[in-house]
């Protein structure tokens, strides 16, 4: 985990994210309190548990988006899930256990990542061995004569020939023959689709279907990749991965838990209404400490950060169950955003939208260019409308762009190289109609 004081913190998520400074303030404290539990021995280590954050404030504010880069800039492992895609115990649908489960895997491609970057070298020098034993095979019996085809003297210069020869991509093009290993999926799984399984349910079949080997020919180039894999696989130490990833997940995953807000029952005492509130009950273990059961090991759940969202319009935080609130001391509450703030978000973070369509113009020799009058103009699009209509907050101004550079996206590949100038003329022309029509909901998302 990087060693960032919140300042830092903040400073890097202001490059990609637009205001809501009291929202970076908090995730950044807490981020900080989990170095510093790191830094803790014994007892008391084990007794700082993280401060758990809602974020209040309606979609588009950037309240995912804080989550998702504090987790990228911190190298923890991160998981987003909707409450609303689990069901009570008992109920048809998604247990909230599983969530778990997915931080767990997420963990385990980190380590597998990380691992795999300090075994690379040796895998190369592996590959590079296999594909000499398969151009270059040694002799059923070496000869004593140093000057015999079957030499080991005549045979190391071969093979040193050769290997330079790979080196260089000489070899590139010949065809060897490989065993790749790989499993049968029954057809009455895909229709169902492997990765739309639960995790669990996955490793289950993963160890009933068995392994089939194949003798397959390739190019050079092609059997490189799959050596390289092959090796790969065998020098990384499975079991240390599974340790090491379930070590990560419980000290420094976070779980992001959208439209918690949805999960919060109504007046009504039956059926989706029921299961609204088992849901919360049966979050309320997890988020407070539990031990939940994965295919590589045993979770606790102790020490992982749960940032909480929703827009809590028709609801309000209060309205969760008293002990479920309790869980999330920090409260920080979004705003939502202004004409001002859509001219930030369009020029300032490093990932702007118009920076993204200036370098996807580039690569069609299209130089892009936004006046700031056409920013001004954007944004005043991009607020009117979502006044108007629906208000997704930021996530108005893709449709907003996508619209405005329809027809320069598909005349690009034909145009001669040269300069786009975008000014408040061209932004009015082509978006006036979103909001001089009535019926707004045929312009927009």
């Amino acid at each position: 985990m990087r060693d960032l004081t919140p300042r830092q913190i903040v400073e890097e998520l202001d490059r990609h994210i637009v205001g809501q400074d009291a929202a970076k303030r908090s995730v950044a404290i807490a981020i900080r309190n989990r170095w510093r539990r790191q830094q803790l021995e014994g007892d008391m280590r084990q007794e700082v548990a993280p401060k758990n954050i809602l974020m209040i404030g309606p979609t588009g504010v950037g309240k995912t988006e804080i989550a998702r880069r504090l987790a990228k800039l911190t190298g923890a492992p991160f998981i987003k899930v909707e409450a609303t895609k689990y069901t009570e115990v008992g109920y048809y649908g998604r247990d909230v256990e599983s969530m778990i489960r997915e931080l767990v895997e997420y963990a385990i491609g980190l380590v597998r990542t990380r691992e795999r970057e300090n075994v690379e070298e040796e895998a190369k020098r592996r590959v590079e061995e296999r594909l000499l034993d398969m151009l270059a095979p040694a002799p059923p019996a070496f000869d004593a004569m140093p000057d015999s085809p079957d030499s080991p003297e005549r045979y190391e210069r071969t093979r040193e020939k050769m290997r330079a020869m790979l080196a260089s991509g000489e070899m590139d093009q010949r065809r060897v023959e490989l065993t790749i290993e790989q499993r049968a999926v029954p057809m009455m799984l895909t229709g169902v689709g492997m990765e739309q399984m639960d995790i669990d349910l996955q490793g289950m079949f993963e160890k009933i279907i068995p392994k089939s080997a194949a003798r397959r020919e390739l190019t050079v180039a092609e059997a490189r990749g799959v050596l390289f894999e092959q090796e790969c696989e065998a020098l990384i130490n499975q079991e240390q991965v599974n340790a090491s990833a379930i070590e990560l997940a419980e000290n420094v995953g976070i779980i992001f838990v959208d439209e918690l807000d949805k999960v919060v029952a109504g007046e009504q005492t039956h059926g989706a209404d029921v299961s609204r509130q088992g849901v919360q009950r049966d979050l309320l273990p997890i988020v407070e400490g539990t031990t939940v059961q994965t295919r590589y090991g045993y979770v606790r759940t102790d020490h992982i950060l749960f940032i909480a969202a929703g827009a809590f319009h028709r609801a309000k935080p209060s309205d969760l169950m008293p002990e479920l609130q309790g869980r999330f001391p920090i409260r920080v509450e979004l705003q939502a955003l202004g004409k001002e703030d859509f001219v930030r978000i369009l020029t300032e973070p490093k990932g702007a939208l118009t920076k993204q369509y200036q370098a996807l113009m580039a690569t069609e020799q299209v130089e892009l260019t936004f006046q700031d009058d056409a920013i001004e103009a954007l944004a005043d699009f991009a607020f009117q409308v979502n006044q108007s209509t629906q208000n997704i907050g930021a996530r108005r101004l893709y449709t907003i762009m996508e619209r405005l550079l329809e027809e320069l996206s598909f005349e690009a590949p034909d145009m001669q190289k040269g300069r786009v100038h975008i000014n408040a003329a061209y932004v009015r022309e082509r978006l006036s109609e979103l909001t001089q029509d009535e019926d707004l909901s045929k312009f927009i998302l």
